[in-house]
């Protein structure tokens, strides 16, 4: 039993010392491991984002958008600041569609569940180098809501379903601005 408690410690010793050299030798080679968000968390580092330009029928869509935006980036841990002044990148967005679509509808074909659909453009500038990072066309973002015969009712829940809809095209630009940083 003791040979053998000395064996399996042996061969424990020898994969954490091969597991020790690969990790030396790929640190050895200039290869890191490293989330790319360097920029992302400088504080040095200053966007501009203005309300996106608004296409759509939703009067403050374009307001809310990038607000929901600069939110959402100092949640996912960007640290610098925002300002046109000095900014490093600048984004520009464009609402283009804010819709709603039946879904279903009950036997008196009264609408029941309506989709509704926020359609946005964006182009991120690195001010600069005047580089385009990032350009996107026609990015969507879809959440379902309920009508009724009470029009404050039905209302409330499309202004719900916008909340979300701007709420997840905040967090998706948000994700992949942090990748790009």
């Amino acid at each position: 039993m003791k040979h053998q408690g000395r064996v399996m410690a042996g061969r424990i010793a020898h994969r954490v010392l091969i597991a020790a050299a690969l990790l030396s030798a790929v640190a050895g080679c200039g290869y890191h491991l490293e989330s790319g968000t360097a920029r992302f968390t400088d504080p040095a580092v200053r966007m501009d984002v203005p309300p996106f330009a608004n296409r759509s029928t939703t009067p403050d869509a374009g307001a809310v958008i990038a607000a929901r935006f600069r939110e959402e980036l100092r949640r996912s841990g960007f640290r610098g600041s925002f300002g046109n002044v000095g900014a490093n990148y600048q984004i520009e967005g464009t609402v283009h569609d804010v819709r709603s679509d039946l879904f279903s509808q009950g036997a008196d074909r009264f609408s029941l569940e309506n989709r509704l659909t926020l359609v946005v453009d964006i182009r991120v500038v690195e001010v600069v180098r005047g580089g385009v990072l990032w350009k996107e066309s026609g990015l969507s973002e879809t959440a379902s809501y309920y009508s009724g015969t009470d029009a404050q009712y039905t209302e409330a829940n499309r202004r719900a379903a916008f909340e979300e809809v701007v709420r997840r095209m905040a967090v998706r630009l948000s994700q992949t601005l942090r990748v790009l940083l």
